[in-house]
């Protein structure tokens, strides 16, 4: 599982914040404002957090704006507030539009950025190229969407993100674990209750299969 499933994951979560140790919790869909599924179909392949989540939803409708990128209209999309269907393999651009717009409105977290970050400069560099209008056509989705979902992120919400295999799965899956993990440090969503890039994980005990030194370049 570490190996196959988790690979991409744990990559990026080395490479962006050096140790591979999501920082995140499942307590955390209890206090996010919002949960953004990005490639999972979290109501078929983790149903108990995803009712864990729609729970929460039913009992406090305001309390959680649900948002699911995903190409397909799965039972997952269908519960969602905003469905982002874009077009297969387009999902790192979209996240570098998404990060965009959080420049263009002022909504990164500069403290959290001079603190705790690196390599600002060159990041502003690539997400400056991806335009509203380049994104919404490269990824085939209305650009007014796109917007929508950038407000959440620019607007400091605790905002919770949660990817699968449809992520890990890619081709540029680490690329795009990155991706996500920026917008997190952009905005300083990260260390905080309810907000954090969290992957689903596809075994029990992953986690704890590659602490005890589980992968392969580990063993």
């Amino acid at each position: 599982n570490s190996r196959l499933c988790m690979s991409s994951a744990v990559a990026g979560y080395t490479r962006s914040l050096g140790s591979d140790g999501p920082p995140c919790s499942y307590e955390d869909l209890d206090h996010c404002t919002v949960a953004f599924l990005i490639g999972t179909n979290t109501a078929e392949c983790h149903p108990v957090l995803f009712q864990r989540l729609l729970k929460r939803k039913r009992k406090n409708p305001g309390s959680v704006k649900i948002v699911v990128v995903d190409p397909r209209r799965t039972d997952t999309a269908k519960a969602a507030d905003i469905h982002l269907p874009i077009a297969p393999g387009s999902d790192l651009a979209q996240l570098h539009g998404i990060a965009h717009l959080v420049l263009r409105e002022n909504g990164q977290d500069p403290a959290f950025i001079d603190d705790h970050t690196e390599n600002y400069d060159a990041f502003f560099d690539v997400a400056a190229r991806w335009t509203p209008r380049r994104v919404a056509l490269f990824c085939n989705i209305p650009e007014k969407r796109l917007r929508e979902v950038a407000a959440l992120f620019h607007r400091r919400e605790k905002v919770l993100s949660l990817w699968s295999m449809g992520v890990n799965q890619r081709r540029e899956g680490t690329a795009v674990v990155q991706g996500l993990i920026n917008l997190h440090l952009l905005t300083g969503q990260i260390g905080k209750q309810g907000a954090g890039p969290f992957s689903l994980t596809g075994q029990p005990n992953a986690m704890g299969g590659r602490e005890a030194g589980g992968l392969a370049h580990l063993l």
